[in-house]
């Protein structure tokens, strides 16, 4: 048996899949003041009456981490920076305090200038004046030359609670990007390390003893001790099991909208002929661009909770959440009210979701059920205004999928494909303002914790040979290896593969789900003078995000 979790901002969904086949699912809500009391109340109910020996792991998608850089309830860190010449160090001070330091590694690996220990322990000293109690640091070109950073790391580790080294998360070059996703990383430690002990202790108390695996924003799996190591991987876990959700129930070919309406949110995927849109740098989110891979997704905020006003006249939806809806108690009308109006949804008060209309209705000069088709119409009308400002947007540049870069490509869907709890009211609407088919599965209201509980773990490794320096490097792993002056694109394609590998059993993967592929490779004569100094060889590898099993019996509506 797989158990899975997706942890929403509004509900808490949980499945048991066995042998493809969904046994059991259960929705309850979000209690965010108690995630123990959450976690371990909704795996009580889910799993009453089964045998716990059984699960075989539990896969589970978290808010946690995004939550806590969008609402700024992250911990202060300190961040030291050696940027070497040529750049400007404002743009790349994103800690709450920020050391740039002198020394230098360039691009081949050398290092060019050595560090300043006292400048090494000033930052200690502004940082513990502060009680500052996690670090990032990182340094240009510690891909090539780890050798800076875990020097600093030796030097101050014993002062602080965590720190984080900028070339353990991605063999990608781009420094910025390094930067802010290093100071994520330890921004959001000890949010998701208490977390994972809200988890820990829930199985704990349910006498679960099987493995627990996070969804990271790619769409793949990597096991608990391995994420509490690098929790910025977890941001956009929550689409990231939608869109897992989606697929494994409305498997489709062709160009494709994928939405998930949620409580607080819409997520926006899109398919290119059946397959995900990917983020070719990393992802972004707030003001940070990130090396974090993942899915393309965007979320606007509008859910089934999402307040709504009238502004000149005009209906207006969200953004934020501002409660549960006013028929259950809430502060102001949502969607939900509407829904409950039409009898859409047999929930709350009836009479309160009337109310709430009606204080809309006095607004706009209509009755009540004029009022709720209005609500509707209006949240299916902002869905399709932000899906064609993105089809706008990914048209206008090269359309990179989890597989290729696909050049002079232009996604133009053919359907749509939607989960999340109002997903069958809103289909017939949605057909009609697309013009286009629009699919919802049986298990719609759970999708998410069903694309949790399928996906298998994913990893990705960049790895660069230099024949001149005979070294082989792949920085996230921390490998870095001697190697001849006459290593090959083959060899280097040979052990990629068997460095992939090893990687994603260690993050949890069964062998026999095990698929490895070279998405880029290159190999490049280095020229010194009139002479050839080498070959410059670069092999990005991968195990793309899919389904650890096929599900069955899903019926679609």
């Amino acid at each position: 048996m797989i158990v899975g979790l997706d942890m929403g901002g509004t509900n808490i969904d949980a499945v048991i899949i066995e042998d493809g086949k969904i046994l059991k699912t259960v929705k309850q809500p979000t209690n965010r003041d108690d995630l123990f009391e959450s976690i371990w109340g909704t795996l009580s109910i889910l799993l009453k009456g089964y045998d716990k020996s059984k699960i075989k792991r539990i896969n589970l998608s978290t808010t946690v981490s995004t939550n806590a850089i969008v609402e700024e309830k992250t911990s202060p860190v300190g961040v030291i920076i050696q940027s070497g010449p040529g750049l400007n160090n404002k743009f790349l001070a994103c800690g709450d305090e920020n050391m740039f330091i002198s020394g230098y590694v360039d691009h081949r690996g050398e290092i060019v200038k050595g560090l300043d220990s006292s400048e090494i322990r000033e930052g200690v000293r502004l940082f513990k004046e502060k009680n500052i109690q996690h670090c990032a640091v990182v340094t240009k070109f510690s891909t090539r030359n780890p050798n800076h950073e875990i020097k600093i790391n030796n030097a101050i580790k014993e002062n602080f609670s965590h720190v984080t080294m900028g070339h353990t998360l991605s063999g990608k070059l781009n420094f910025p990007r390094r930067v802010f996703t290093s100071y994520l990383n330890s921004a959001v430690y000890d949010t998701f390390k208490d977390f994972a002990l809200y988890i820990k202790k829930s199985l704990e108390k349910e006498g679960i003893s099987a493995p627990v695996f996070i969804l990271k924003a790619d769409g793949g799996t990597m096991n608990l001790d391995a994420s509490e190591k690098k929790p910025v991987e977890t941001i956009l876990s929550g689409p990231a099991a939608s869109f897992m959700g989606i697929n494994a129930m409305l498997d489709t070919d062709k160009d494709a909208v994928l939405l998930d309406v949620g409580g607080t949110t819409t997520d926006i995927f899109f398919l290119v002929d059946g397959v995900p849109l990917f983020e070719p740098l990393g992802i972004k989110i707030g003001p940070y661009n990130t090396l974090v891979r993942a899915i393309y997704s965007v979320s606007i905020g509008l859910g089934g909770d999402s307040g709504i006003d009238i502004k000149n006249g005009n209906i207006k939806i969200g953004p934020k959440r501002e409660g549960v809806p006013y028929a259950l108690g809430g502060p102001k009308p949502t969607p939900t009210d509407a829904m409950i109006v039409l009898g859409n949804i047999n929930e709350g008060d009836r009479e309160k979701a009337h109310e709430a209309m009606k204080i809309l209705g006095k607004q706009l000069n209509l009755p009540v059920e004029d009022t709720a088709k209005a609500v509707l119409e209006t949240m299916a009308s902002m869905i399709k205004d932000k899906v064609n400002e993105l089809l706008q947007e990914i048209n206008s540049k090269p359309v990179y999928t989890i597989k290729e870069l696909l050049y002079g490509k232009k996604v133009e869907p053919s359907l749509i494909n939607i989960i999340g709890g109002p997903a069958d009211i809103l289909a017939p609407i949605l057909e009609e303002k697309f013009n286009l088919p629009c699919y919802f599965p049986k298990s719609y209201d759970v999708a998410n914790a069903i694309g949790a509980a399928l996906a298998k773990t994913t990893t990705e490794i960049t790895m660069v040979a230099d024949t001149e320096r005979q070294i082989l490097s792949v920085p996230e792993l921390g490998v870095y290896e001697k190697i001849s002056g006459n290593y090959t694109l083959g060899n280097a394609r040979q052990r990629a593969v068997e460095l992939l590998k090893t990687s994603a059993l260690s993050l949890g993967a069964e062998e026999d789900t095990i698929e490895t592929e070279i998405v880029e490779e290159s190999s490049f004569n280095m020229v010194r003078g009139f002479f050839t100094g080498g070959k410059n060889i670069r092999i990005k590898a991968q195990i793309k995000p899919g389904l650890a099993q096929e599900l069955r019996g899903e019926i679609n509506d």
